[in-house]
């Protein structure tokens, strides 16, 4: 009786704890367990899986392809599990945080959509944590980027920081006073998808002139290869170095040849800036942070880049002159940001599930002693009535 008592009670606290974790994330982390806890991060090409320390040191690190089979949720699903009990065989896990690449829901429960995956509405929390004897952290992976930037990285001590992330599209993230800002519905800061050229490039989420189309990877490698299909003389660098095979023209030969002086690579560069600093000015005007951290891929162009992206920024920034600028920082922590952050947010969970645990065991005692304080003096009268 008491065992079943046991075992119901814990699953609803374990769901309790999971539902209110979003409302009591300011400042918790400073008393958050200092235990080990599993971030992973999840991209269209790769998942990546990590055991992560209460500093957010990076205690053991795996790395497998996304599966070729990623139409099936289960394929993934079946892929997380098999990272995350590859890390427990040597690691004492406590929590499991889960940075997605698409937009989760409020209750961080659901990622309602992910363009790389097949997710489409799929309740991932409940999913592995049925599978996995540990509680389970769900959040976007822009989220948790910037989770970990202000608690490791360029963001440390900032109170308003609002991040970037530059890879294939852009993605965002926004924290206020140590909280991640997720909007009503879960889906704040998809702000590669602000409309800043009425008509412009078509973009993959159905509308034309978004952000992204103007400042990310995909823009780069795309007037890179534009150039070069054309033929054009300032091309020839790159085209003689991918031996004429247009396609073979990545980001990361963009910044590389860039770095190597290559004129057209590094005016290309300089225009993803430009447009970078013209949006950061729109964000300054709506959300007014402290700190802007740029992280991504394409942000290992450093300052080839963001240089740029200031003097756009300053031009462009409303009240220019009359206002206090914004710092604007690359992001520290590099391609591991999103899997530390998860972590890290993942021993919030497991804070909370611990002190559920224990208000329970607690009960329990309180309940034992009780029943022991009447069973007392009922054997005592029964002891005496057989004298």
């Amino acid at each position: 009786m008491s065992t079943y008592r046991d075992l119901a009670h814990r699953g609803s606290a374990r769901a309790t704890v999971l539902r209110t974790v979003g409302t009591r994330e300011r400042r918790s982390h400073l008393t958050a367990p200092r235990v080990p806890t599993v971030g992973i991060d999840i991209g269209g090409t790769k998942v990546m899986a990590g055991v992560v320390d209460a500093d957010g040191k990076i205690l053991e690190k795996v790395r497998t392809e996304t599966p070729d089979k990623s139409k099936s949720p289960k394929v993934v699903e079946d892929t997380i599990c098999e990272l995350v009990l590859d890390l427990s065989d040597r690691h004492d896990v406590h929590a499991v945080g889960i940075g997605a690449a698409g937009w989760v829901d409020a209750d961080r429960n659901r990622v309602l959509f992910a363009p790389h995956l097949s997710w489409r509405n799929e309740p991932l929390r409940d999913s592995l944590q049925s599978r996995l004897a540990v509680p389970v952290m769900v959040d976007n992976d822009a989220n948790t980027a910037a989770w970990a930037e202000w608690r490791f990285g360029a963001g440390a001590g900032e109170d308003h920081l609002v991040m970037i992330t530059l890879g294939t599209g852009i993605g965002g993230a926004i924290l206020e006073d140590g909280q991640v800002k997720r909007g009503q519905f879960g889906v704040a800061g998809e702000f590669g998808h602000m409309q800043v050229v009425p008509g412009g490039h078509r973009c993959p989420c159905g509308n034309r002139g978004c952000w992204e189309q103007y400042s990310s990877g995909n823009a780069l490698v795309r007037e890179a290869r534009e150039l070069a299909a054309a033929d054009s003389p300032v091309a020839y660098n790159i085209i003689d170095r991918v031996q004429g095979n247009v396609s073979d023209i990545t980001g990361p030969l963009i910044t590389e040849l860039a770095r190597d002086g290559d004129a057209m690579c590094i005016e290309l560069l300089q225009d993803i800036g430009q447009w970078l600093g013209v949006g950061i000015a729109n964000l300054a005007a709506a959300l007014d942070p402290s700190c802007f951290v740029i992280g991504g891929g394409v942000s290992a162009a450093d300052d080839l880049l963001i240089g740029p992206a200031r003097d756009a920024f300053r031009r462009h920034l409303t009240g220019r002159g009359y206002r206090p600028e914004a710092r604007i920082a690359r992001a520290q922590l590099g391609p591991e940001a999103g899997m530390v952050g998860a972590a890290d947010l993942a021993r919030l969970v497991a804070r909370r599930f611990r002190r559920a645990n224990r208000r329970r065991l607690e009960r329990y005692e309180r309940y034992e002693r009780y029943a022991q304080a009447i069973r007392t003096p009922r054997t005592a009268r029964d002891t005496q009535g057989n004298k």
